[in-house]
Order: C-alpha cells, then sequence, then structure tokens
C-alpha cells in the first residue's frame, strides 16, 4: 500500500525528467500536449495542471492500479489482443514498477496527472512500445472505477475486523460487570436500574448491524466496471470476465454507462461509516459523562487521558471527546458525495475525482476511532461499582416495581401509576426514599401492600425482575453474554 498523502506529495526531485514515473516529455504517449492526442497543440496552464491533476492524492491507488492492470494485461494475452509474450513484458514491467515504489523510487510528478497516467508512462520508459499497448481496451475511466473497488473492499475488510475487536472490547467488559448495576436512563433522567453488562451489550448489538451493513455493502461494491471502457464499451474482443474473475470480483457491471458513473458505492460506504461513527460517539459521550465528578461511575486510567496545562488536578477524557469530534468530517464527507453526484448527466465527468479524498479520510477516521475506542475498552477505563450500587439505590428508579407489585395483588396498572406518583411527590417533599418509609405508610396508600413490598423495590430485585427476552435480567444478560462471546469467536 502507498504511503500515507502526507508523504507522497511530490517534491521539487520528483518533477524532473529523470525521476521514475516522469515519463517521455510531453506526456504519457509522448506528444506534445499532456496525456492527449495530437488534438491539442499546447500543454496546460501551471495553474490549472495543479488545479487538474489528483496525483497527490490517488497515489493512494497504486498497488490496485498495478494488480488492474496485471489482470488487464493478461486477459489481453489470452484473448489474442496482444501476443503472450507482449502480456508478460507488461506484467514483469508492472511489477518491476511494484517493486521501485515499494523501495521508494516511484516518485511521479504533476505532469503524470494521476496514478494511472504515472503508471503507463514508466511502463513505456521500461518497455518502449510494448507498453503503450496496455491501455489497450480501456479508459480511465473504467480503470479508476476498477481500483477505487479494489482499494474500498480491501478496507471494508479492514474496519469489519476493527468492529470485531471493538465488539470483543465491549465483551470483555460486560463480562466483568456481570454482577454491577448501573443507573438506565431515558432523557437523561434516572429511569429503572439495570444490569451494566446489558448496558454495555446494547453498543455491541450497534457494532453489530454496523457489521451487516459492511457485508452489504460489500457485496454490491464487488462488481466490476473493467472493460465498460471510457462509457459505451469496446469493440476490442476482451473477457470482462476473466479479468472480474481475477480480481476477485463476483460479477461484471451490465451496462457500461452504470460502469463508470456509478459511485453508489461510496455514497452507502460513506453512510455506513457514518452510522458507526454514531454509535462511537455515543458510547464517547457516556465515557465523557461517566468520568465526570457529578456521576463518577468510571476512573480513567493514565494510558487514555491526558491533563491540563494549567490546572494539575485535571484528568481528560481526550480520546471519547476527539471521537465525538470527528464525526463531523465523516458526515461532512457523506454530505458531499450526495451532492456531488446528484445533478451529473450520464456518464463519467470529473466531477468524479472529488470522490476519492473523501473516502480515503472516511476510512482512515473510522480505523483509527474504532482503534481509538476498542484501546479506551481494553485498558483506559475503570468502572467503580461502589460508586454505581450506591447511585441506584439513592433515587426512585424503583417507583414502577410499586406499580407492578400492585398489579400482581388485582390493582389496575392505571390506578397503580397515579398511586405510586401521587407517593414520590410526598416522598420528596419529605426528604424520604421509597425504601424508608414504614409498612404502615405503604398499607394507608393502599390495603394490598406488605412487608414483601421492600424486597420488591430493592435494586437487585428490580434488575432480576426483567425476565422478558432481551432483558436486563441476570439470568436474561447470561444468555446475552453467551451468545455474543459464541457469535464473536465462534
Amino acid at each position: 500500500m502507498a504511503a500515507p498523502n502526507s508523504e507522497i506529495v511530490p517534491g521539487p526531485e520528483s518533477l524532473s525528467p529523470e525521476s521514475h514515473g516522469a515519463g517521455p516529455p510531453g506526456g504519457v504517449t509522448g506528444g506534445g500536449a499532456a496525456g492527449w492526442s495530437d488534438r491539442f497543440e499546447e500543454g496546460l496552464h501551471p495553474a490549472i495542471e495543479r488545479f487538474n491533476a489528483s496525483i497527490g492524492f490517488d497515489i493512494e491507488l497504486l498497488q490496485q492500479d498495478l494488480d488492474g492492470s496485471i489482470a488487464h494485461a493478461t486477459m489481453l494475452g489470452s484473448c489474442g489482443v496482444i501476443t503472450v509474450a507482449e502480456a508478460q513484458q507488461l506484467v514483469a514491467g508492472l511489477e518491476q514498477v511494484r517493486q521501485e515504489a515499494a523501495a521508494g523510487d516511484f516518485r511521479p510528478g504533476l505532469e503524470a496527472e494521476d496514478v494511472h497516467f504515472a503508471v503507463e508512462r514508466r511502463l513505456i520508459e521500461l518497455l518502449g512500445p510494448v507498453g503503450k499497448t496496455l491501455h489497450t481496451g480501456r479508459s480511465r475511466n473504467d480503470q479508476v472505477g476498477t481500483d477505487l473497488r479494489l482499494w474500498l473492499r480491501q478496507k471494508v475488510d479492514l474496519i469489519d475486523g476493527s468492529l470485531l475487536r471493538f465488539e470483543r472490547a465491549l465483551l470483555a467488559q460486560a463480562e466483568a460487570q456481570a454482577d454491577t448495576l448501573i443507573p438506565g436512563y431515558t432523557h437523561l433522567q434516572r429511569a429503572q436500574p439495570v444490569c451494566l453488562a446489558h448496558h454495555l451489550l446494547a453498543y455491541v448489538e450497534m457494532a453489530e448491524r454496523d457489521r451487516g451493513r459492511l457485508r452489504d455493502l460489500r457485496h454490491r461494491l464487488n462488481t466490476c466496471p473493467l472493460g465498460a471502457a471510457a462509457l459505451a464499451g469496446t469493440p476490442v474482443p476482451i473477457d470482462r470476465r476473466q479479468t472480474a474473475a481475477a480480481l476477485g470480483f463476483e460479477t461484471v457491471y451490465a451496462n457500461s454507462l452504470d460502469a463508470v458513473s456509478d459511485r453508489d458505492f461510496a455514497v452507502e460506504f460513506c453512510a455506513a461509516a457514518s452510522l458507526i461513527m454514531v454509535h462511537l460517539s455515543r458510547l464517547a459521550e457516556e465515557v465523557i459523562l461517566w468520568a465526570s465528578e457529578e456521576f463518577a461511575f468510571i476512573r480513567l486510567t493514565d494510558r487514555c487521558a491526558t491533563g491540563s496545562s494549567l490546572m494539575p488536578q485535571k484528568k481528560n477524557p481526550d480520546v471519547p471527546e476527539l471521537v465525538r469530534g470527528k464525526c463531523g468530517r465523516v458526515f461532512g464527507h457523506l454530505q458531499g458525495l450526495l451532492v456531488m453526484i446528484k445533478g451529473l448527466p450520464l456518464a463519467y465527468n470529473k466531477d468524479f475525482q472529488e470522490d476519492k479524498e473523501a473516502l480515503f479520510d472516511t476510512v482512515r477516521t473510522s480505523l483509527d476511532c474504532l482503534e481509538a475506542m476498542a484501546i479506551l475498552l481494553e485498558e483506559g477505563i475503570s468502572f467503580r461499582p461502589e460508586r454505581l450500587e450506591a447511585a441506584v439505590g439513592s433515587d426512585f428508579s424503583n417507583a414502577t416495581d410499586v406499580a407492578d407489585y400492585l398489579v400482581t395483588k388485582g390493582v389496575p396498572f392505571r390506578e397503580a401509576y397515579q398511586l405510586v406518583g401521587g407517593l414520590v411527590k410526598t416522598c420528596l417533599k419529605e426528604g424520604l426514599l421509597l425504601r424508608d418509609l414504614p409498612l404502615e405508610r405503604w398499607q394507608q396508600l393502599h390495603p394490598a401492600f406488605d412487608q414483601a413490598i421492600y424486597a420488591a423495590i430493592a435494586p437487585r430485585q428490580v434488575v432480576a425482575a426483567r425476565r422478558s427476552e432481551g432483558g436486563t435480567g441476570f439470568d436474561q444478560v447470561k444468555l446475552q453474554l453467551a451468545r455474543t462471546r459464541s457469535r464473536l469467536y465462534g
């Protein structure tokens, strides 16, 4: 894989004719005007050349461009478009370019315009006229579409692996906290106590949906546009399915216009990545809250927190704050792609050059944030069970269980609901919790109350009683943990 973009911006030395990739003067075919035919008499204005070039970032696709070109050259030889010997020369030349890139000796400059021309120019330098046969039966339009799909396919697999690591880190924390309670919230107000493992497993479910979206996306992504040429196909007797199979694609595009103009996969990926970031950000927000003195549900370890340059007592949750903040750039790339594509007529348009930086940054950001959050879960936070235990015992989140208790005694729920609401109001005025009320006060409220009410509203019993499938009851959570472990490690 090529180096990050920050390391591939061509320096002055890479613009000299002697640099590998600079190619013959005047363009890829040796003409007088960049890479174009003799239809052009002049080269581009220098400022327009810089504006037009994508080599500064699409060099990221070098390995995929080489892979696609090798498959294309091999197919041309198999179909008799060129000789087998010529095809073998092309493959050898392309592999030499790969070796030069690995050694840091392939440094194309602005005159190459993009990675596709850069490779072809170098191949012509190495092989002479044979190098000029590589582009037979294809266009940069189907070539770039193929490269981008190959690149993104690999990145989707990497992101899936990162999601798996994130899920496993969540599972490890959940297993360690299977007996711990935490206040459950709605509207960020105390609602009902839940098992902490149950809370953490909710994020595993979100990540599983993310992985499912990536699997669906990968299937649609894995369609080969190579052979569609510029927009209409080619009269050259090529075998599209041979190159598709060689590159690991499931099938080929059925329509050449669609093949070169489809960027649905890029939008779909950015949408899937945006949801990944939403889920990471939701957990990040909770970690930030839990680490505050107001909640104090967790401690941040020194491995994943920073201090203040002024206030020596501070320990800041930088990791979740950065994850929360980086959502904006991923969401922005999704919006940018949608706006870029929405008004484009068929088929290919130069606007498509804008898809690459959005995709590249979305992939990098998603991978970085997944790794950071996995590390945070693995070694960056420590839960405080004693603080959590105190929190669930010091509120009215067991009020619903009082109503449920009355329901078991034959009282209609809505009547029970009103009775308990009035009782909570009375307790708030008197500074009491439900557990503090003597039995006679309960029985004044309704004669159905007896001594069993105290056990019914104890936090652990409140949690244990939620035995419905998918609920927070301890027995249900044990089943959820076992199923999750089997899914993630099976």
